[in-house]
């Protein structure tokens, strides 16, 4: 690994910050992990309409969303969706909800 600032090797893979220049070394393992989607958008898409399953067409999740969508056409259907969406918004909350491919969406 290579610093993109000084250009020196860095002997260490679990090094924060470059040892010859001091410049912070992104971690690739979490740049990696990391969804290109928001949070924050995932968290107000959840909140206002959440219940007709759109954060999860958001995040690319469609299988689900449809689900939800349909679910949220019938009485008992919109409790289900209704508590879906609710632990969903806790999941957003805490910050370990996933796209589609499995990534941590970014806050």
């Amino acid at each position: 690994m290579f610093c993109k600032e000084c250009g020196k090797e860095i002997k260490n893979n679990n090094a924060v910050i470059c040892t010859n220049c001091g410049c912070p070394i992104e971690n690739k393992i979490n740049q990696k992990d990391k969804s290109s989607y928001s949070n924050i958008t995932a968290f107000l898409l959840c909140f206002f309409i959440g219940i007709f399953g759109i954060h999860r067409f958001y995040v690319g999740k469609s299988g689900s969303a449809i689900a939800m969508l349909i679910l949220t056409l019938t009485f008992f259907g919109m409790i289900i969706s209704g508590i879906w969406n609710f632990v969903d918004f806790i999941i957003i909350i805490c910050q370990k909800f996933q796209d589609k491919d499995g990534k941590t969406l970014y806050w």
